[in-house]
């Protein structure tokens, strides 16, 4: 992540806890450990900890936790987290340091920073390289097996990290991760997992939710998984009649009607009541929040919105649903109990106008009523309940026959009765404790005999138990059949989860549900068509706005609800709504003062929630619709999305790595010289550690050796070099030269020039692009290899200029997928070289890296040369003001050196004009080919790709102002001049490598 952001991120807890200051200054501890508890650094007075708990704290060898606090800001359903965590190290001697986090499975890692004896080591999110199976979903063991963690909260994935801590000294761990929370049974959950393996001297958690709707219910449930203030009440207490659970200890909820705050701080011996080991359990929040009629919540912010819908009071739709159950051998004792338990449940919930039948597999299958789907009666649910009871587990587990024989019963029914697929929803609920051992085999098959048998007439969702189940068959079986997959973790209570579980779809409201939105106002528009709506969930779809200056938006929602076809229309005032969304996003940030911004993991992140919203749920999607994928092709389009997203918001996802730097600590105790500077770096050196270690989501420490680069002044010759052994790339500091460009660019507001050597003519024009759009600027993607995007950022106008806004280009990315694929990030501030392995370089540093047929050469504070193949080159100028204007931002200008190499096809918006030719004649039809129009006073008309495009003679300034061209300059946008219109070089994001939708140079 940027090191400017590292360090904002880090000044931010600093403010909201000065305590951190402490990091950077020595700790004097005396040699002998002493009974003392100073060094601890307890929030409550020594005299209060009981001798016991003295004698254990004392006697710890390894670094004791003095501090952790989680920090989470839900802004609209949309949950911000910030983990701080600070270890001592009292003794004389390095210690290793294990920082290990439980983050909810659906969330992302969005950074990681550690600071240790006062040196601060960021992380880097990168593509991941080598193919390793998805951890998520796609494997029955729990990632950290030793730890059995897993199987207590089925719903959290490991991070963990450790680090050597020198002697004497502290360790900060900061770990940022975001997730959008998902509405079940009629609420909201938020869980923070407490599990540090030891006491810690200052614990604290801080919850906040801010919603755009009055919040209408709230629960702190007690600590789950771990005991509760109730479990621990005295004996009187705990036989009296159970009354409503109390809140774990030191709880504290303020709350209003949109905005509420809760606080959980236990001291170390209110921990020690709970349990001595640490694993304290989760902290719960449940809460729920009123309910829009009609088209549900819709907001906006920056160019996107973000559409919840929930509706409700609605009739509940008819079921036809088939149970398929696993009787094989392994389900023996509690799994077959409990799941019987949970099906004697479900038949006193099903409603006299569902359908349904049982289907039980192992060696052999049985279905209790063949050949048909049966009414919901008294007479029926007691002979149901019947085959159930006589369920006896034996021989292996036949999962092709069973949905087989399910898939059949479903479809005869539909079949025979055309009319009930109608009015109702069909759905079979499969549930397995293991992997098949008998009939098919191969999961391919399977899946391909599920969707022949589904005919896309009823959705399947699946249900594993256990650690031996192919959770990615199951995931993939449901997913490509409009369904959705639970995990039961061993040794939990099935029963209850089983319950839930069928209590989530088991009240089916809404079916064929499709959202549109005014066609040409939204683009890259999420998920936006469902195969059903269930009662206590919530559709939620994110997307871009088109043009952020229409007034309104027009929502049409179309749906099925029994035998009725409901259409939801209205016209959503979108300032109204940018209005109100900037206004609880300020809340936030008031309601928790200076540490909230910190708890959006990326500064002003919590500005851009709604943003973040739609790049969450699309690298969700992409990661579905590759799992879903039937071609390697179809796939690597897919995993290619999912990535350039993931990159593009620092998400920790199945397809990336994070990548740590670690220090290096001597047998002394003390740090090495060599290891990294704390960020930002200065201009005389910018290091990254030699042995960095590599976390994912799915692999967890492996070591991996990356780019190492030292730089000095004073080396002779004012240059240096090193290769690495691991990379071949060359790192060397370039002689400060100038640079000899073209005028072919986009610079400044952006002012766009174009040079055509073969007619000696030069052209401008001006693109008046929105705030946060991302313009495709050059497209060779499928010649070249080579694809260039650039983003904009907004200030407002000069006094006086006719202009209501400026615009300038903030970020640029170029993608080179020849010989190998590789991204380059440039900033203002930064230079990121992402390939093989991924290299940052600041602004202020002149540096070259070169690395195959790629090549990147910055000149400190001045410009960024990129070459690609030893040919194609273009160089991007840094502009930066020390004492900007309040129309002045830091941005970039775009110049294409030299653009052999680029093919014929080449598209974009400075790349459609490389190999083209023009010419300028007068409204009489005189043409001139010297391009020598002093003589014209009549308007001249360009000649190009066979449209006349009227001009004017301009002068413009490029090169920082350093060179005047004289130019024809074409209004309106570039309008006739550029093929199509400015909507069409609107890009999804900063890596997108996407076709010219109309073609190659088309008119």
């Amino acid at each position: 992540m940027d090191m400017n952001v590292n360090m904002l991120f880090l000044t931010l807890l600093m403010c909201y806890n000065p305590y951190v200051f402490g990091l950077f200054e020595d700790i004097n501890i005396e040699e002998d450990l002493s009974p003392d508890l100073t060094d601890f650094d307890l929030d409550i007075s020594p005299r209060r900890v009981p001798r016991q708990m003295k004698s254990m704290l004392t006697k710890e060898t390894k670094p004791h936790i003095q501090e952790l606090s989680v920090k989470t800001t839900i802004i609209s359903r949309y949950a911000f987290t910030a983990v701080s965590c600070i270890m001592l190290n009292r003794h004389s001697a390095a210690a290793e340091g294990v920082f290990q986090f439980l983050i909810p499975k659906n969330a992302y890692v969005s950074n990681f920073t550690m600071i240790i004896g006062g040196r601060v080591y960021p992380s880097e999110v990168r593509p991941k390289e080598k193919k390793v199976k998805q951890g998520k979903g796609g494997e029955a063991k729990p990632k950290n097996k030793e730890k059995g963690e897993q199987s207590s909260a089925p719903e959290v994935e490991v991070f963990r990290m450790g680090a050597s801590i020198p002697g004497r000294n502290r360790a900060m761990f900061m770990l940022t991760y975001e997730e959008l929370l998902q509405r079940r049974l009629g609420r909201y959950e938020h869980v923070t997992s407490l599990r540090p393996l030891q006491l810690v001297s200052r614990l604290s958690v801080d919850v906040t939710i801010v919603d755009h709707s009055t919040i209408t219910h709230l629960e702190v449930l007690p600590l789950r998984n771990g005991k509760s203030n109730t479990a621990v009440a005295s004996g009187a207490n705990a036989a009296k009649t159970p009354a409503k659970p109390s809140l774990p200890v030191s709880t504290v909820i303020k709350q209003n009607k949109t905005f509420c705050r809760i606080t959980f701080s236990p001291n170390i011996v209110q921990q020690a009541k709970i349990t001595t080991s640490g694993m304290l359990g989760e902290f719960v929040v449940h809460y729920d929040v009123e309910r829009e009629l009609g088209i549900g919540d819709i907001q906006v912010l920056n160019g996107h919105f973000v559409h919840y819908f929930a509706p409700k009071d609605l009739p509940v739709v008819p079921k036809n649903v088939v149970f398929v159950i696993d009787t094989s051998a392994s389900m023996l004792g509690t799994k077959i109990r409990q799941t019987k338990d949970a099906l004697f449940t479900i038949l006193r919930d099903l409603r006299p106008g569902d359908r349904f039948n049982f289907v039980s597999f192992s060696n052999r299958i049985k279905v209790w009523q063949p050949n048909r789907l049966v009414p919901v009666t008294p007479l029926n649910v007691r002979d149901a309940k019947k085959f159930i009871y006589m369920l006896q587990p034996t021989g292996g587990t036949d999962i092709n026959g069973g949905i087989q024989t399910g898939s059949s019963l479903l479809s005869g029914y539909l079949n025979a009765d055309p009319d009930a697929n109608h009015n109702s929803v069909s759905l079979i609920i499969f549930l397995t404790d293991g992997r098949p051992t008998v009939g098919e085999l191969q999961s391919p098959s399977i899946l391909s005999n599920a969707r022949a048998a589904v005919k896309e007439q009823f959705c399947l969702f699946t249900i594993g138990m256990g650690n031996d189940v192919d959770y990615r068959l199951l995931e993939r079986m449901a997913l490509e059949n409009c369904g959705m997959m639970r995990r039961i973790p061993e040794d939990s209570d099935a029963s209850t989860m089983l319950k839930g579980f069928y209590d989530e779809i088991g009240t089916p409201l809404l079916s064929d549900i499709r959202v549109n939105y005014t066609e040409d106002s939204v683009q890259y528009v999420t998920q936006h068509l469902f195969t059903n709506y269930f009662n206590g969930s919530e559709i939620v779809i994110a997307g871009k706005l088109t043009n952020q200056s229409a007034d309104s938006l027009h929502v049409q929602v179309t749906a099925s609800n029994s035998d009725k076809s409901i259409i939801l229309e209205t016209d959503v005032a979108l300032r109204q709504r940018e209005v109100e969304t900037e206004r609880h996003v300020k809340e936030a940030a008031a309601g928790v003062g200076s540490g909230v911004t910190g708890a959006g993991t990326t500064g002003s992140v919590a500005d851009d929630f709604v943003e973040r919203v739609w790049g969450f749920l699309s690298v969700k999607e992409g990661l579905r619709s590759r799992l879903k994928s039937h071609t390697s092709r179809e796939r690597e389009g897919h995993t290619q999305q999912a990535t350039d997203l993931s990159l593009t918001y620092h998400f920790l996802t199945p397809l990336t790595s994070l990548m740590v730097e670690k220090p290096q600590v001597l047998a002394d105790g003390t740090m090495a010289e060599d290891t990294p500077t704390p960020t930002p770096v200065t201009t005389e050196t910018y290091k990254k550690a030699a042995s960095d270690n590599e976390l994912s989501d799915e692999t967890e420490g492996e070591e991996d050796t990356s780019q190492s680069l030292h730089l000095k002044k004073d080396q002779p010759g004012g240059q240096s070099s090193r290769i690495t052994k691991t990379t071949g790339k060359v790192v060397k500091r370039p002689a400060r030269k100038s640079v000899t460009i073209s005028k072919t660019s986009a610079d400044g507001d952006p002012h766009f020039v174009v040079e055509f050597p073969l007619s000696k003519l030069t052209v401008c024009f001006n693109i008046n692009g929105e705030p946060g759009h991302i313009l495709r600027m050059v497209s060779d993607h499928k010649h070249s290899g080579v694809t260039v995007n650039g983003k904009l950022i907004g200030a407002p106008a000069p006094a006086g200029s006719h202009k209501q806004q400026r615009t300038y280009f903030s970020t640029i990315t170029i993608v080179v997928n020849r010989p190998k694929r590789s991204y380059i990030e440039v900033t203002p501030k930064k230079v990121i070289l992402d390939g093989q392995d991924r290299l940052v370089l600041p602004c202020d540093t002149t540096v070259s890296v070169e690395s195959g047929g790629l090549a990147v050469t910055i000149v400190g504070k001045s410009n960024v040369t990129v070459t690609i193949g030893g040919t194609i080159r273009f160089v991007i100028l840094v502009h930066q003001y020390k004492n900007p204007a309040p129309y002045q931002r830091n941005h970039l200008g775009f110049y294409i050196s030299n653009s052999k190499g680029l093919s014929h096809d080449c598209h974009g918006l400075l790349g459609q004009f490389l190999y083209e030719d023009v010419g300028l004649a007068e409204l009489s039809g005189n043409a001139t080919a010297t391009g020598d129009h002093s003589t014209s006073s009549r308007s001249p008309i360009l000649k190009v790709k066979g449209r006349s495009v009227p001009v004017v003679q301009k002068t413009r300034r490029i090169y920082s102002g350093r060179q005047s061209v004289d130019c024809w300059f074409a209004r309106n946008n570039a309008a006739k001049l550029i093929d199509g219109q400015y909507e069409d070089y609107v890009v999804s994001h900063l890596f997108d490598t996407g076709d010219w939708p109309h073609g190659s140079n088309g008119a």
